[in-house]
């Protein structure tokens, strides 16, 4: 097996290929498959975790199978990345360890080390290309200090739309005398708020929203994307976690993705908030759902979003959504700062929208209708 330096690159044999990554902490795996012009030809041309297959190429956590024989004739490169999940080092020159290796029919090929790494966030790390009839292996090892979303965007996968309107009013907040957690776990109806506080406890710090669905009874596979949104003191988003930037301000909020392991297992995406780390400037998290696929709501049954206490492993509050409407996005529910404590409120409204940014604008309105 040879060992190919940065840029360096080599004629693959006949056969499936598969791109391992190796590295000393969870980096995110994902592929882009690339046209003549540089840049993909929809969304559809990117292979990530919840998007798992293209023609010819095929997600798996640890890499990227390749079929070249199988990839469609307009796609010249399929490049593999792989991002931070901001839960491990901050950049990928502290991370260590990283390493990819190609594997042609199941036998090891080629092997990769990406030296000279810094600030880096995300990275290019190699390329299964066309030369004329003949495909080859480049390694890039290449990076961008601004996430998967700079990557994405270069090869024209779109992150940006623009925010629509929201679909109604922004409703005023609750009339005075919020419940609180004085009896335990709450469930909440749309536009319900309860405070974050029970009588003799210290506030609560570390909390994690849990959020999941199922398909609709029949239905296939629906694959969403659980997001954070920062509103401040102006009233305007200040920062956004999701799956292209997983981590905000230091970690205080931080995009897991695994299951909780406290009483009511089953959330398919956790998004955790540190309250007391939060910038004062931070006056509320606006939590959506989106489809990056375009799936509808009426496809989706058994939408929620809980929050639980990290460090007493408790779930507080809950609210399910039992209505759906033919959109691609919705805001489930609010934390919002109440002088020193914080409160929860449950929204429950879609919106049009494939990715979070498609949700700022409603997430403000939604803000400023319930601190109002």
């Amino acid at each position: 097996m040879q060992t190919l330096s940065k840029g360096a690159n080599t004629t693959l044999p006949a056969g499936p290929v598969a791109v391992t990554v190796a590295a000393a902490a969870p980096v995110d795996i994902s592929a882009l498959l690339v046209t003549a012009s540089g840049t993909v030809r929809s969304d559809d041309d990117f292979v990530f975790y919840n998007q798992p297959q293209a023609t010819g190429v095929r997600y798996r956590p640890d890499g990227v199978d390749v079929d070249p024989a199988a990839v469609e004739p307009e796609i010249e490169r399929v490049v593999v990345t792989a991002s931070l999940d901001g839960r491990g080092p901050a950049t990928f020159g502290q991370l260590g360890g990283l390493r990819l290796d190609v594997a042609v029919g199941g036998a090891p090929f080629v092997a990769f080390v990406p030296d000279g790494l810094g600030p880096e966030t995300a990275l290019l790390c190699v390329e299964i290309y066309r030369r004329d009839a003949q495909w080859k292996v480049r390694a890039v090892g290449q990076g961008y200090a601004d996430g998967l979303a700079g990557i994405a965007t270069d090869y024209g996968i779109t992150v940006d739309e623009e925010p629509q309107a929201p679909a109604q009013p922004a409703a005023p907040p609750p009339a005075p005398g919020k419940i609180n957690l004085d009896k335990g776990r709450v469930s909440l109806q749309k536009r319900e708020t309860v405070s974050l506080v029970k009588t003799g406890a210290p506030a609560l710090r570390r909390v994690a929203m849990g959020l999941g669905w199922d398909p609709a009874r029949g239905g296939r596979d629906i694959d969403l994307d659980a997001s954070a949104i920062t509103i401040d003191r102006r009233g305007r988003r200040s920062d956004s976690v999701w799956f292209m930037s997983k981590s905000a301000y230091d970690g205080a909020i931080a995009h897991s993705g695994d299951n909780l392991t406290g009483a009511g297992e089953g959330d398919d995406e956790t998004i955790e908030v540190d309250l007391a780390r939060l910038p004062d400037d931070v006056v509320a998290v606006v939590f959506t759902v989106n489809s990056f696929r375009g799936q509808k709501f009426t496809e989706v049954a058994r939408a929620y979003c809980r929050l639980v206490d990290l460090d007493g492993r408790a779930e507080l509050v809950r609210f399910d959504l039992t209505d759906s409407e033919p959109r691609t996005g919705v805001i489930m529910s609010v934390l919002h700062r109440a002088g020193a404590t914080w409160e929860m409120t449950a929204i429950g409204e879609f919106h049009d929208g494939k990715t979070v940014r498609a949700m700022y604008g409603p997430a403000e309105e939604t803000v400023a209708g319930l601190l109002r």
